[in-house]
């Protein structure tokens, strides 16, 4: 169970809804009117909890849980134990996610702070929530429910939608957001691109001269930076997340729903197609089109274009199946050396 202190949950949910809400499957005959209270782990979790499970490794866990009610998909059915209701569904851990955002649903209780700064030319929208220290400058607008938390800085001109959070002390400039945008605390959004002219006078800065545009849906996490394009947009797609500590430069265009884990570091240009998913610590140069699908390996490092659903690893990044043999060449190459000594 989570800690009351920093979670705000519902009292309860009856099968029918948890069944509708997390795109589940009811055994035939069971009792949609049973009430649910919580969300738990295998290990924790009681009779009037819901678990998960969709990996091979927790199937010992699950055939030992007191949970009333397991979200699994078919193929575990028979580790279920006797008196759990299982779930059955095509993908149990966004199943899992959708009936935990139910149970813990993010709210917004209506709020401003005396010692917020709000200039006067400003709109929020109803039910707006403004933290301690937050500043919001001239000519901004903000949507419904949005959670602005201490510190944070929202500069001229920007506008976002309803329901988005900015995290504590980051900052926000040149940019337009839409619904539904989670800016984790220490987030730098908008600021000026990594943009000079070299000359044998010493660099020439250039004016970075776009915005940023952060469609619906997107997470952007603590200590990420997005910089505004230099005379076009940077353009973070729907449904895209964004972890900590990525570098997203100037004019760089990310597709719908892409995955941007840990220290990803993408230069200049780039343009992504939808459901780019990038490993911790991937570089990317400048100007590359990266195609929908493509999945690439942590730590690789991309040089040129890659294609539509490709897996690639390594640096210089290569093919799957062609950098794991080069890997195995290379680890006989140094058994044989060590042989021979």
């Amino acid at each position: 169970m989570a800690d009351k202190r920093f979670f705000h949950k519902v009292n309860g949910l009856t099968l029918k809804e948890i069944a509708k809400i997390g795109e589940v499957s009811l055994p035939k005959g069971v009792d949609e009117t049973l009430v649910f209270e919580d969300v738990s782990s295998l290990e924790q979790a009681g009779e009037k909890d819901i678990s998960w499970a969709f990996i091979p490794s927790v199937r010992e866990a699950l055939s030992h849980t007191k949970a009333g009610a397991v979200i699994v998909p078919e193929k575990f059915l028979p580790y279920v134990p006797k008196g759990c209701i299982p779930l059955i569904s095509a993908d149990s851990h966004r199943s899992y996610g959708l009936i935990a955002q139910a149970f813990y649903p993010m709210t917004v209780e209506p709020f401003i702070s005396p010692r917020a700064y709000i200039d006067p030319t400003a709109v929020l929208g109803e039910g707006c929530r403004i933290e301690a220290g937050a500043y919001i400058g001239p000519r901004v607008v903000l949507g419904r429910s949005c959670y602005v938390h201490p510190n944070a800085v929202i500069e001229e001109g920007v506008q976002m939608g309803d329901f988005c959070t900015i995290g504590a002390n980051a900052t926000i400039s040149h940019s337009l957001i839409g619904h539904k945008v989670y800016i984790y605390p220490g987030a730098h959004i908008g600021q000026d691109g990594f943009g000079f002219a070299m000359s044998a006078k010493g660099p020439v800065k250039v004016p970075q001269l776009g915005r940023v545009v952060i469609e619906d849906d997107v997470e952007v996490g603590s200590s990420t930076t997005i910089d505004r394009g230099a005379m076009g947009d940077t353009v973070i797609g729907a449904g895209t997340r964004i972890d900590n500590l990525v570098q997203v430069a100037h004019n760089v265009k990310l597709g719908k729903c892409n995955i941007m884990v840990s220290q990803v570091g993408i230069a200049g240009s780039c343009e992504f197609g939808d459901f780019v998913v990038a490993g911790g610590q991937v570089g990317f140069a400048g100007h590359l089109k990266v195609g929908t699908g493509a999945q690439i390996a942590a730590q690789s490092g991309l040089m040129n274009d890659v294609p539509a659903g490709a897996v690639l690893m390594g640096s210089p990044a290569l093919p799957r199946v062609e950098y794991m043999r080069q890997l195995v060449a290379l680890q006989r190459l140094t058994q044989k050396k060590t042989e021979k000594k």
